[in-house]
């Protein structure tokens, strides 16, 4: 039997926040139904933030109501305790916690320090733990810091002891400006993996610099086996200076399937579902291998 790969489409929340089209949350459930009908059961749908600060998130939690059961897994961010309480009461499956490495990121995305941002993921973690709701814990800038460079290693892998001995079942490594090569997220993770196990790990890689499957890969080498991806690789943080788009599912699906992997993700569905958030939101969400699998579905191959 082929070994399962996890991918966790992130496009309608990470995807969508930064785009200049905001769709109403009808039409971001309509673009997680084709995410479902591709056979994606991992999605970040959203995030219980202020509409203030990120219009493109409203009505999150009428979203949340909406969304078909079954056997999907369905997260959304929080930044705040505020955004737990709101997440609790919508009934999301999981709740996400990002945590950035860099202290000058945890100011300018969610305006704590690292003490006061590492208190704040104690305490939700803690909190999921007694409502049995499922709390993810993210670290963002995990190789680099759009304002402070390079991260050292020893600092992540200390946080990420510190979201485990809190509670976190997982801990998510983002490269969120996408400045990591394949050579340091080797580097990274094997350390990661050696000390805290592969099941307990997984990635979220931008494409910045055109490296994100290949970072894909290099992790999966280390034995990683759930990972971010956002359709047509859309995305960006708007508060990270630099970063750039996620790396694509399409890309990311088309190349583990390639490699023997079992997604349980229909190339042909996922396309369509690109093409439909392109039609949404006026954004080239196109990735990289779109044009071959079209061509491959004309030619009856797929």
């Amino acid at each position: 039997m082929p070994e399962k790969i996890i991918i966790n489409d992130v496009g309608p929340r990470d995807g969508l926040q930064n785009q200049a089209v905001i769709l109403e949350p009808q039409q971001r459930l309509a673009l997680i139904n084709a995410l479902i009908d591709a056979g994606v059961k991992h999605i970040e749908v959203g995030s219980f933030v202020s509409p203030v600060a990120v219009p493109a998130m409203r009505g999150t939690a009428e979203l949340v109501a909406a969304l078909p059961k079954g056997d999907y897994h369905f997260s959304a961010l929080i930044p705040n305790l505020k955004g737990y309480e709101l997440a609790k009461a919508a009934g999301i499956d999981t709740a996400n916690i990002v945590i950035a490495a860099s202290n000058t990121m945890n100011e300018q995305n969610i305006r704590m320090n690292n003490a006061q941002v590492l208190s704040f993921a104690k305490d939700v973690l803690g909190r999921g733990q007694a409502d049995h709701l499922t709390t993810l814990a993210c670290i963002a800038t995990a190789w680099e810091c759009p304002f402070e460079g390079l991260v050292p290693e020893k600092t992540v892998i200390d946080l990420c002891g510190q979201l485990f001995a809190a509670g976190a079942p997982e801990v998510v490594l983002a490269d969120t400006i996408g400045a990591a090569s394949p050579g340091q997220v080797k580097s990274l993770m094997t350390k990661l993996v050696k000390e805290f196990g592969a099941q307990r790990l997984s990635c979220h890689f931008h494409d910045t610099r055109a490296m994100g499957v290949a970072n894909v890969f290099a992790a999966v080498e280390c034995g990683i086996r759930k990972f971010d991806s956002s359709i047509g690789g859309l995305g960006g943080c708007p508060f990270a200076p630099g970063a750039s788009g996620n790396v694509a599912t399409e890309d990311v699906v088309l190349m583990l399937n390639q490699m023997g992997f079992d997604t349980g993700i229909d190339l042909g569905k996922l396309v369509l579902a690109a093409d439909l958030v392109g039609e949404q939101t006026g954004a080239n969400a196109t990735a990289n291998s779109a044009r071959w699998i079209k061509r491959q579905l004309e030619k009856g191959l797929l």
